[in-house]
């Protein structure tokens, strides 16, 4: 159905991809794994029309096609959603869906019913219950991810490609996505799946092919490899997928909070202990987040208290919330932690600039000293700090917003999703790095739509549903079925 001859890219004196070669199968769901800076999104992005190739050749349906640009494979049939949203905050969301769709983009004049009536079907398919007439801005990123696969499939596309569709779904709503992705194999869609999940990759689709380092290195059946043998086709070494050994925290009371309440909390209570790693587990609209903003300064406490370190914890704004000793890496790096037009230096000093700074002047020599320690205790790759902080992958911007707030010496960190959208090896030494951390006896708060990330690495699992807290779960025995009855909201048990 589509097929690629030997395409190359180039980003400067960088390779992106190097002469790659890969076929597209009827009806099929077929995944692309690699690691983050592999070449997966550059090859969507070509296919699709978005990016250019240097070299090479694209045939669709047996076909040369050369796109001009995105619309003309849109209109060939072919619909993309992106990793990082390209949807605007500033519209309502059924103009976001309304962008792109030739059906509905109809003359210069826009009939805002027409456009409702026809975004309501489309919400519903992906299991949004929201006013079309809303502005984006006010949904959570979850809720963006949603938009953006409704939009694509009002498009009725023959081919779909979906980079990381799920990195900030919860269970309930990547059922859904699954259910709806055997319809669209049933009609004869065919889905390309770019994803690090392997659990997901495994379970949804029939072929898999491997990149690494701009190179298609192996494709397969499902059937015919295995989680382990794709994981080392993508990183070239063994990953561990299993529990990994904790250590236990020292039973140091670090942090109570106690019946606390917000616009979207309901009488909370939880501790945290000096060493410990407490994971954060709920659907969408559970509250996770909520807890993190508490922390931060963010959201302000409509009733309960806050202790740290045995006094009364009230911050005032999130400045006040560093001075005290928290940091909160948030859940969409792009929007609330990192700045693109800025370097990698500048991006991991931001927060503790008044360290190197001298009557206003910043100090290059230990700014730099100190970006390079951070940069290297993430295990960032990079080929040079004063490179803009968008040249890097997912998962080493990741690495640079964590080494940001570590340069503040917080003693709790808040982690909200850390891994979304990262491959398996940037995971491996977020993983590491967090129990290292923990090691050194900081307050670890983590929350991950990935239940068996937090079942592997956390001590305890705080489960939310809707605001309230329905349980506190023991890592080592608990389940994804026990994390998934209390989320929503079957039974409540606390240990």
């Amino acid at each position: 159905m589509l097929e690629c001859r030997n395409i190359q890219k180039h980003y400067g004196g960088v390779a992106a991809l190097k002469g790659v070669n890969w076929k597209l199968l009827p009806g099929e769901v077929h995944a692309l794994c690699g690691e983050n800076g592999a070449g997966k999104s550059t090859l969507a992005r070509i296919l699709c029309g978005i990016t250019a190739p240097d070299d090479g050749e694209i045939l669709l349906e047996g076909h040369a096609v050369n796109w001009p640009g995105p619309q003309a494979a849109r209109q060939a049939g072919l619909g993309i959603i992106l990793q990082e949203l390209d949807l605007f905050a500033h519209l309502s969301i059924a103009e976001n869906l309304a962008i792109g769709n030739a059906r509905l983009e109809d003359g210069a004049w826009v009939s805002p019913s027409a456009l409702n009536d026809a975004a309501h079907p489309l919400l519903r398919s992906v299991g949004l219950e929201l006013d079309p007439t809303l502005l984006l801005e006010r949904l959570s990123v979850s809720q963006w991810q949603l938009v953006a696969i409704a939009r694509v499939l009002g498009l009725d596309a023959k081919i779909i490609f979906m980079d990381e569709p799920t990195s900030a779904l919860t269970d309930d709503a990547v059922e859904r996505l699954f259910g709806l992705i055997r319809q669209l194999k049933e009609r004869g869609v065919a889905i390309v799946y770019v994803s690090h999940k392997m659990n997901e990759i495994f379970r949804i689709c029939d072929r898999v092919s491997v990149m690494r380092d701009g190179e298609m290195i192996a494709t397969a059946t499902c059937a015919a490899t295995s989680i382990d043998q794709v994981i080392q086709q993508m990183v070239g070494r063994v990953i561990a997928t299993t529990r990994r050994e904790k250590l236990s925290g020292t039973g140091q009371t670090l942090l109570e909070a106690h019946e606390i309440s917000t616009r979207k909390l309901r009488q909370v209570s939880f501790t945290l202990s000096r060493g410990e790693i407490l994971g954060v587990a709920g659907l969408v609209g559970s509250g996770r987040s909520e807890v993190g903003r508490v922390l931060f300064g963010i959201s302000p406490i409509t009733d309960g208290t806050i202790t740290l370190e045995g006094n009364l914890y009230e911050p005032y704004d999130p400045h006040d919330a560093v001075a005290q000793g928290i940091a909160l890496v948030p859940e969409d790096r792009q929007k609330e932690g990192l700045i693109p037009g800025m370097s990698i230096r500048q991006n991991t000093t931001l927060a503790s600039l008044p360290k190197y700074s001298r009557s206003s002047w910043i100090s290059r020599a230990e700014e730099v000293a100190a970006s390079t320690e951070a940069l290297a205790d993430c295990r960032t790759k990079f080929a040079d700090q004063e490179l803009p902080i968008r040249s890097l992958s997912g998962g080493n911007q990741q690495k640079v917003l964590i080494g940001k707030w570590l340069l503040t010496h917080p003693k709790i960190c808040f982690f909200d999703d850390p891994t979304r959208g990262i491959d398996i090896g940037a995971k491996d030494d977020i993983y590491r790095l967090l129990a290292e951390l923990a090691g050194k006896g900081l307050g670890i708060i983590w929350v991950s739509s990935e239940l068996p990330e937090l079942l592997a690495n956390a001590h305890r699992i705080l489960v939310l549903h809707e605001g309230r807290c329905l349980g506190i779960l023991d890592a080592a025995t608990a389940t994804q079925e026990d994390i998934m009855r209390l989320a929503t909201g079957h039974h409540a048990a606390r240990s």
